[in-house]
């Protein structure tokens, strides 16, 4: 009585037969080479030319409208500090405060030699009051009145020599607390308590203005020509009529408020060619600092004609631009364009395209200069929306694929319970006879 398993070795070997023969009827097939892949579809878009506003984009600096070096009127020890740096402060707040004890004390002596001043300037006044009557009725020398009047005159003079030097001693004291003189964003502080300070030598810090800022770039001289034939006359003529300049930000993002051109300088720098341009730009939110860098965006006066691509349909490369356009074969052909800026999504084409032509803006990938492809013409607006119809092909093929092994997964996974079913019964029918 044999208690194991059948093995079906018939099927086993008919299972290798056929494998043999598929693999046989494949190397067969046709001239013996691999089968040709047909060309891989694209999706296209026809261009055609249309008016926009080419915009410029160029290197700037941002520049506080005022930058103020906070230095010290008066020598001495500097007392204390009255502010965070970095941080914002309003005109007039304490800044620094320098020892004013030694100030006080040459206050004190200043009110004192005119309060000495005065009192001899008093004396001399009454003396000459009573020379005048005498010196009339010739009861003293015309020389004693001269010299009573000089000596009153000479008084006075002290008085106010003494005067001033009280109004000096009052100035140095209050010079002893340094203020903002404006508004605006401090830097770190150079010199810290107990440091000496020396009158108008020594830099605290500096100040700096937030709300506007400029901005500072240069454009060519050949842009310069542009404006000046756009405009009729030179730019500073029409400050207030050019268009708003817009900036973006070292993250790319764009900044919202618009700045207008204030300053366009009068000569040509000869050894770069380019010309010196400033933009005054709101701040209210302190976003911008000075010393940032941001691209200045410049909006031509006039309209051009030009195409709007989309920006995946463009290639950048070392510096380059290009796009692939299919030509009358069917047939994808690289062409370099010119293209300086973007609006949205859309590079703007300046050159390099001709109306009419179809430019691939799907399928780029699958793409090759000179080899063929099946283009397929859809609107600006299906973009991003429709698939291409190889992708379509190779989406329902994986859809139904994952079908067929669904369905087969509960089959194969009935084989072993069959399997073992067989199992359990040829034992029992063993043990039946």
């Amino acid at each position: 009585m044999n208690a194991y398993p059948k093995i079906n070795v018939h099927g086993g070997i008919a299972a290798l037969l056929s494998l043999a023969v598929l693999i046989a009827l494949a190397g067969c097939n046709g001239k013996g080479g691999p089968p040709a892949f047909p060309p891989p579809d694209v999706n296209v878009i026809k261009v055609a030319t249309e008016p926009v506003t080419i915009f410029e984009e160029y290197v700037g600096q941002t520049e506080a409208v005022d930058t103020v070096e906070i230095r010290a009127r008066v020598s001495g020890l500097l007392d204390k500090q009255s502010f965070e740096d970095g941080g914002r402060v309003a005109a007039g707040s304490v800044l620094f405060v320098i020892d004013p004890q030694p100030y006080k004390a040459a206050l004190d002596q200043a009110k004192a030699a005119l309060a000495l001043a005065q009192a001899q300037h008093l004396n001399s006044k009454q003396q000459l009051e009573r020379v005048r009557p005498l010196a009339k009725e010739r009861a003293l020398s015309q020389q004693d009145l001269d010299t009573a009047v000089a000596k009153e005159a000479i008084d006075a003079a002290t008085e106010e020599a003494a005067r001033a030097q009280v109004r000096t001693a009052e100035l140095n004291l209050d010079y002893t607390t340094i203020r903002a003189p404006r508004d605006g964003v401090i830097s770190k502080a150079l010199i810290k308590a107990g440091g000496l300070v020396n009158a108008s030598t020594t830099l605290l810090t500096t100040l700096y203005s937030v709300n506007p800022i400029y901005v500072n770039f240069t454009v060519s001289e050949l842009k310069l020509l542009e404006l000046q034939r756009d405009l009729k006359r030179n730019p500073n003529d029409t400050k207030g009529k050019l268009p708003a300049f817009k900036l973006r930000l070292a993250d790319g993002s764009e900044y919202k408020l618009p700045g207008k051109i204030n300053f366009v300088d009068t000569a040509v720098d000869p050894k770069t060619g380019t010309l010196q341009v400033r933009v005054q730009v709101p701040n209210p939110e302190s976003l911008l600092r000075a010393g940032q860098l941001v691209r200045v965006i410049m909006p031509s006066l006039t309209q051009k004609e030009a195409f709007r691509i989309p920006q995946q349909a463009v290639q950048e490369m070392q510096g380059k631009r290009s796009v692939l356009v299919v030509d009358a074969e069917n047939k994808a052909q690289y062409r370099e364009v010119v293209a300086n800026s973007r609006s949205g999504n859309e590079w703007i084409v300046e050159s390099g395209l001709q109306p009419g032509e179809l430019v691939i803006v799907e399928g780029t990938g699958k793409s090759r200069p000179g080899a063929p492809v099946k283009p397929t013409v859809i609107e600006a607006s299906q973009i991003g929306k429709s698939e291409v119809k190889g992708d379509a092909k190779a989406n329902a093929n994986a859809k139904g694929d994952a079908k067929a092994d669904a369905k087969a997964a509960p089959a194969k996974n009935a084989e072993p319970a069959k399997a073992a079913g067989k199992a359990d019964a040829e034992p029992a029918k063993a043990a039946g006879k």
